[in-house]
């Protein structure tokens, strides 16, 4: 195992491999069952929906792990789901099994654009001030989630902006924003044990600080009725759910899939375009998550980066890691879910101590348990998971002291970048704001010529993409 790993030259051992693993599983489980609950809405089978995202998960980390040795774990992407179902489907019409012969498609893209170097030219093009609002914004944007996680949020009417009438439907010059919510929620005061607990153990340096917080505050969450144990009796109906999954395991390749697709020609630049959007968010997440992750905590090394560079083949850890996330996305759609994806959460078992693919392997494992130990996973409450990931966004926004913020030129794009992740609760739209600001300043500075020829390319796909989306949205 260390051979393999080399869990030692990346200054790690055996057990912290396994709490990070663990780590990582607990702050992403949740896809398990919000997933099914999405996808299903389409028409798919919940229980069929249930197995192809465990084992497009299974399989896409453990290909992470075992192939590019790094502790990223991958399952289908929340917002990706999101677009598939209320977007491509209930939207512009097409059946789930287009929308999966679409998502197959698109992984197929990606590995083209991974074999041929695209998406390292990619990586090479962004200069160091993104890379660091990149990682800085990633900061944010898991720190927000955990915070919406807990439950710490209530959106509400802004009393300068709205008028509501009294059915709660919000008229003219109406304006939603957060706002903090009252403290009278056992779940909520649950999430608040949590985070106290969990930020005492990180400042007294107690090992596997996050995990023993997740697991304490799941425990303290049963007494106060926020976690419901009687679960536990139910039954996961295995059977069943394996018979459903011959519903979704192929059908993106059937007649009502890829045979219909490309059937009605007035339909097909609608296909194209659709497909596009899948690419370009499936592309520029993993990027920005791996940039974020992993140049911050030593994952991809400055020599690693350079081997990517200059290589050919699958010589560095990048170059594996980029290859292993493009398959996954196929994989997933064979079986039957939407966009499977690098997922940002691997930073709270990167901020428990995993460097290494024995996190990945470890995650991928208790992924795997979970098709006959569903309820057991299922007694994690988010509130119990929120304070990890409010932990890591924290550490993470230490990218943004590398940044001169009193050079305007450098602070405006980097503002966008990082701000924009939260905010549009998208990593690719953060890094997408941006790219346009950089370009624009360097425009107006009459310096078009310091602009990576990639970087351009990529930031008119993003405009063409925001102007797409008007006519399919």
């Amino acid at each position: 195992m260390e051979k393999f790993f080399k869990i030692r030259e990346n200054g790690s051992t055996v057990a912290t491999e396994i709490l990070a693993g663990l780590t990582t599983f607990f702050a992403m489980s949740y896809i398990i069952f919000v997933n099914p609950a999405i996808l299903s809405q389409t028409g798919m089978p919940r229980e069929a929906v249930f197995l192809a995202t465990i084992i497009a998960s299974v399989v896409g980390t453990l290909v992470m792990g075992l192939f590019a040795n790094v502790p990223y774990a991958q399952a289908p992407g929340m917002g990706l789901n999101a677009f598939f179902t209320y977007t491509v489907c209930f939207g512009l019409g097409f059946s789930w099994q287009q929308a999966l012969a679409m998502v197959f498609i698109c992984g197929i893209i990606n590995i083209i654009i991974t074999v041929t170097k695209i998406r390292k030219s990619i990586i090479k093009s962004i200069p160091v001030s993104l890379q660091n609002a990149i990682g800085g914004g990633i900061g944010i944007f898991i720190a927000y989630i955990g915070i919406k996680n807990a439950g710490l949020l209530s959106f509400t009417s802004d009393p300068g902006t709205y008028t509501l009438l009294e059915s709660g439907t919000v008229i003219s010059n109406s304006s939603i924003v957060p706002a903090l919510v009252t403290f009278d929620n056992p779940a909520v005061i649950l999430a608040i044990i949590g985070i106290v607990l969990t930020f005492i153990l990180l400042v007294f340096k107690v090992r596997g600080a996050i995990l023993i917080g997740i697991i304490a505050t799941t425990i303290i969450g049963i007494p106060m009725g926020v976690v419901d144990v009687s679960q536990l009796g139910t039954t996961s109906g295995i059977g069943e759910a394996f018979a459903k999954l011959g519903t979704t395991f192929g059908a993106a390749f059937g007649p009502e899939g890829m045979g219909s697709l490309f059937s009605d020609p007035e339909k097909i630049p609608l296909v194209l375009i659709t497909i596009f959007s899948f690419s370009l968010a499936d592309t520029f997440d993993t990027i920005g998550t791996f940039i974020g992750t992993g140049r911050q905590s030593g994952i991809f090394t400055d020599e690693d980066i350079r081997l990517m560079e200059t290589s050919s083949g699958f010589k560095s850890k990048m170059d594996k890691a980029l290859f292993a996330d493009a398959i996954a996305t196929s994989i997933g759609a064979i079986f039957g879910t939407s966009n499977t994806t690098t997922y940002v959460e691997s930073a709270a078992g990167i901020g428990a101590g995993g460097r290494t693919g024995l996190t990945s392997v470890v995650t991928a494992l208790l992924m795997l348990a979970c098709i006959f130990l569903a309820p057991v996973a299922g007694l994690v409450p988010a509130q119990a998971t929120a304070a990890a990931l409010i932990a890591v966004g924290i550490m993470m926004m230490s990218a943004f002291k590398e940044i001169e913020w009193d050079d305007i030129e450098e602070a405006i794009p980097a503002f966008f970048a990082g701000i924009f992740m939260a905010l549009c609760y998208s990593i690719s739209y953060g890094i997408a704001t941006g790219f346009i600001f950089y370009c624009l300043i360097k425009i107006c500075k009459k310096q078009l010529k310091d602009i990576h020829p990639i970087l351009i390319v990529s930031t008119l796909l993003f405009i063409l993409n925001f102007i797409m989306l008007i006519f399919i949205e």
